[in-house]
């Protein structure tokens, strides 16, 4: 076998230089670079924040579909909300009115609201009624 030569042992060395250099930016490239890891880690974060706004948005239609289904079916929800929201009254009932009396206006509930009063534990039925007598 040969030995090596200066020529042969300088080109080795810059051989090595060269690929040393290489892996120094392809790692450059995939730690801070376009579409590099970091991005990946930022990406993988907002991923894990929306889908936790997701399921409280997900929660929310689930009890406003229950709370249509319940209002297209029953007749107790439509009942409540025009006793509450329009001020009326059953043909056995009597609506008593006092003057001078001052009574706080109602406004009537948005979707988001009975989707919170929802939200806290409870169910629409109980939820609904903390929501309009605010």
């Amino acid at each position: 076998m040969p030995a090596a030569t200066a020529k042969d042992t300088a080109m080795l060395k810059w051989i090595n230089i060269s690929l040393l250099l290489l892996l120094v930016l392809l790692q450059y490239r995939l730690w801070w670079g376009e579409n590099g890891i970091t991005e990946l880690f930022d990406i993988r974060a907002r991923v894990q924040q929306l889908s936790k706004e997701d399921a409280v948005l997900d929660n929310r239609n689930q009890r406003l579909g229950a709370e249509v289904v319940d209002l297209k079916n029953g007749l107790a929800a439509i009942e409540e909300r025009s006793r509450n929201d329009l001020g009326m009254v059953r043909k056995d009932e009597q609506f008593l009115w006092v003057p001078n009396v001052a009574v706080p206006e109602r406004k009537a509930p948005s979707p988001d609201e009975v989707a919170e009063g929802a939200l806290e534990g409870k169910g629409l039925e109980e939820g609904l009624p903390k929501v309009l007598n605010q």
